[in-house]
């Protein structure tokens, strides 16, 4: 049986940027020949992008790591780095990409070979040649590689469909949606045979043409997590027209008009605008024997509670009859109905992660007396140093100076002597 996963965490991490080199020139007839360091070069992205083919997030279930490459790093002789290549990852039309921890919605992926930088690569660092000045013409500096953002991210699809087919289990959708597209659903009479959404292209002609979904069967309590639940509920949240499709066979035993109420029900406490969309009813399986007579009482049920005789498209998935009108129909429906999405949610255009904090630094003084930084200003302000190089040193401790980090360290009570760490990194505080 084909699984079907509409949901996923996965983890990114753009690529980190290639060191910067402390080099310098050494021809033979060149005098003062001075820094020759290049940059590195910029670390690949994390790219979501649409992919047509794909209907489930399944590949998400076997891989939920994805690091991008990281940039090369510079070379003597001022030569650069190689930029690293992006990380393009495909996913469902219909992908709806949120912040894991904030469940803000940062990318809703629908239109073919859409795409999303999830995560941006780090810049490459620079080389000792970017650091000359006329005061040091001769600097021992070189950058490491800025570190790529990372973040978890959850992916959610929501099916994209023009037409929608619910109803309760056995009522005929897999066949109707067989018999008018190319999709091959799985059919059988039991309940719940349709585990999951399926799709189907419907051609009516060279430029009429929609795409039909059989959405798996609802019963009442669906919209509280009753038989297969709210799971597949939101799937009916893309589609712009809806095929209300009704057992006349009395097969099941179920009462069509019921049927129609509950049904209409689960969608309504879905969400109330769901009863909005346009919607279709279908009456299936009028080839049977008491067909007929049930659809009659079907209208005049509708009737007496609605006030009005309710507009029914008979038809007979099994034999094709009447489907062809219903498609029509639909078609043309489609054609005057604009798409409106049941919640107004607003993608997030501003980094929800970011390696700057509002404040450049933590401090606190852990168990073993040592004196604890943290924080992605100043973590990230360590990473992107070469501590290979005194001159970088030097520098590192300049910066963490100027953020204030020896003020704070006096305010804490820290003597000449004290260890303070930073990540793995571990120097002695000199007042």
């Amino acid at each position: 049986m084909a699984v079907f996963y509409d949901q996923a965490k996965v983890y990114v991490k753009g690529g980190k940027g290639g060191d910067g080199m402390v080099a310098f020139r050494r021809e033979k007839y060149v005098p003062d020949g001075g820094p020759a360091g290049g940059d590195g070069g910029r670390g690949g992205d994390v790219i979501f992008f649409v992919e047509e083919g794909l209907r489930t997030l399944l590949d998400f279930r076997y891989k939920r790591h994805f690091k991008a490459d990281p940039g090369e790093k510079g070379m003597s002789k001022s030569k650069y780095g190689r930029g690293a290549e992006d990380l393009r990852i495909g996913v469902p039309p219909g992908t709806l990409v949120r912040h894991a921890e904030t469940k803000l919605l940062l990318a809703d992926l629908t239109e073919p070979n859409q795409e999303y930088i999830v995560a941006h690569g780090g810049r490459g660092g620079r080389g000792n040649k970017r650091f000359a000045t006329h005061k040091n013409p001769a600097p021992s500096i070189a950058e490491n590689g800025e570190p790529g953002e990372e973040l978890e991210v959850l992916l959610e699809l929501k099916v994209l469909a023009d037409v929608g087919l619910v109803g309760f289990p056995s009522v005929g959708k897999s066949t109707l949606l067989a018999v008018s597209s190319s999709a091959k659903p799985k059919i059988a009479d039991y309940p719940f045979t349709t585990l999951t959404p399926q799709l189907g292209m419907v051609n009516l002609s060279e430029n009429r043409q929609f795409v039909l979904a059989d959405l798996p069967g609802l019963i009442a309590g669906a919209s509280e997590g009753v038989g297969l639940g709210i799971q597949f509920l939101r799937h009916i949240e893309r589609t712009r027209l809806l095929l209300h499709v009704i057992d006349m066979g009395g097969l099941e035993g179920r009462d069509p008009f019921e049927d129609y109420e509950q049904i209409n029900q689960e969608l309504e406490n879905y969400h109330l605008r769901l009863m909005e969309r346009p919607m279709l009813i279908v009456a299936n399986k009028m080839d049977m024997p008491e067909a007929a007579e049930r659809l009659k009482q079907f209208k005049q049920r509708f009737q007496d509670k609605y006030g009005k005789e309710p507009l029914v498209y008979e038809i007979s998935a099994h034999k094709q009859e009447g489907v062809s009108e219903l498609l029509q129909a639909s078609f043309d429906i489609l054609e005057e109905t604009e798409f409106f999405p049941l919640n107004e949610e607003e993608i997030n255009t501003f980094e929800t992660y970011t390696l700057e904090d509002e404040k450049p630094f933590e401090l606190e003084r852990s168990e073993d007396g040592v004196y604890v930084l943290s924080g992605a200003k100043i973590e990230k302000l360590y990473l992107m140093t070469n501590l290979d190089h005194d001159e970088s040193v030097q520098r590192f401790s300049r910066q963490m100076r100027s953020m204030g980090v020896d003020d704070a360290l006096r305010e804490a009570g820290a003597q000449d002597g004290d260890a303070v760490r930073i990540k793995d990194f571990v120097f002695e505080f000199v007042d």
